[in-house]
């Protein structure tokens, strides 16, 4: 069971452990070139290989990204094809490449509306890639924080709980076991959530940035993470309680 924020003080580092990542402006990066919005999605998968390579060699153990929400369905059929279809080539084609630099998969999220054809190659890339020890990289596809609880709280009344704790629920959510998330960035300008991992942010470092996701190369990754270590992750303590090397000006 991974430590609660809310419950216990983490462990203080340099250099977060888990990164959540909300993939933003991949439409307005294509918009912008004058190309069609699906472009704008495929050099964003560019991204998201540069920001596993440099998520590997900074020591983080854990990134998650939110690739496609609960209600991101609502958007143009075409353009929902065209995401699924990306998705399927990106585990048909690009899982060996992640294999090889060993990295772990895993994807969370209702997987009923998917295709068989994307189901089963899921299935087959956490298979090849679960005995890995490298990065754990976690896909968040047809996810969303408030549809997390609620599977979770269903699962807790199906077994007859009587009465739930915070570690009950934290268990039986997506990334039950996986520490919470240090920091949380998102790119294209917006600064909100969303929907993503409600429950597992609430003591997250969050960092807001214009950069278009495709657009977000290894420098704007350290910045975050500049930005990061200059935080004061006080969890409910006063700056004054804090060891003089964690205290910021």
């Amino acid at each position: 069971m991974s430590a609660s924020s809310t419950q216990t003080i983490l462990e203080h580092r340099d250099t977060p452990r888990h990164v959540a990542v909300i993939m933003d402006g991949n439409g307005r990066w294509a918009k912008k070139r004058f190309l069609p919005r699906v472009m704008g999605h495929r050099q964003g998968l560019e991204a998201l290989e540069e920001m596993c390579r440099v998520c590997a060699q900074s020591g983080v153990e854990y990134l998650t990204v939110f690739a496609f929400s609960t209600e991101n369905w609502r958007r143009p059929q075409e353009e929902v094809s065209f995401l699924m279809d990306l998705f399927l080539n990106a585990l048909n084609k690009r899982v060996h490449k992640m294999h090889e630099s060993g990295l772990r998969l895993k994807i969370i999220g209702d997987r009923s509306r998917f295709s068989e054809a994307i189901r089963q190659g899921i299935d087959e890339a956490e298979a090849l890639t679960a005995g890995n020890t490298g990065l754990t990289l976690t896909i968040a596809a047809d996810y969303g924080g408030r549809w997390d609880i609620l599977q979770a709280v269903n699962a807790l009344l199906r077994e007859g709980k009587a009465e739930v704790g915070e570690a009950d629920l934290a268990a039986r959510l997506m990334l039950g076991g996986v520490p919470e998330p240090d920091l949380f960035i998102r790119t294209g300008g917006e600064t909100r959530i969303s929907n993503f991992m409600l429950w597992q942010m609430a003591y997250s470092e969050f960092y807001f940035t214009d950069a278009l996701w495709p657009d977000f190369d290894e420098a704007h990754i350290l910045a975050a993470f500049a930005s990061f270590r200059r935080r004061e992750r006080r969890f409910g303590r006063t700056s004054e309680q804090l060891p003089p090397e964690q205290q910021r000006p």
